[in-house]
């Protein structure tokens, strides 16, 4: 690969169905009480609206996360940015867009999550990996928790 084509920036997309309407799976993921049910395992402080600083705290990680809003347009789109230690940007953030999407009249939404500006180095692809794996349970967790009432990640981890 010459330099004109060599890769700049690392890149992830994930998706999946949720048998809610999609006002129902957006609130999931901008409304903190929500968030908190299946995801923030220390909580979530803050709506996701646009502007916002909000707090995400996992307490099978180490600490608070610090999360800006960049972008809210209810039932359709989130935008948000965190810091991260291989990020490409230069803020040293990368940038999460949730976009969700009403199938089958609205019985079921589609939820597409995608992260970028992560370094193309060997600790950017692991940053990346990782989070890949955090957003893919993010998104199991709260299809089970929607669905079923069911908290996926409850101890998963620890």
């Amino acid at each position: 690969m010459n330099d004109a084509n060599a890769l700049q920036e690392l890149t992830f997309t994930i998706s999946g169905r949720v048998s809610k309407p999609i006002a129902e799976v957006y609130e999931a993921v901008a409304d903190p009480a929500q968030l908190s049910k299946y995801f923030t395992t220390g909580g979530a402080r803050g709506r996701l609206e646009t502007g916002a600083e909000v707090t995400w705290d996992f307490h099978d990680f180490p600490g608070a996360f610090p999360v800006t809003v960049v972008e809210s347009e209810p039932n359709r789109r989130i935008v948000i940015e965190w810091d991260g230690d291989e990020a490409s940007s230069d803020h040293g953030r990368t940038r999460v867009v949730f976009e969700f999407e009403p199938i089958d009249d609205d019985t079921r939404t589609l939820v597409t999550i995608t992260e970028s500006s992560w370094r193309a180095t060997e600790a950017g692809a692991r940053a990346a990996f990782d989070n890949c794996e955090g957003w893919t349970s993010m998104l199991n967790a709260m299809k089970a928790w929607l669905e079923h009432g069911i908290n996926l990640r409850e101890g998963f981890y620890r």
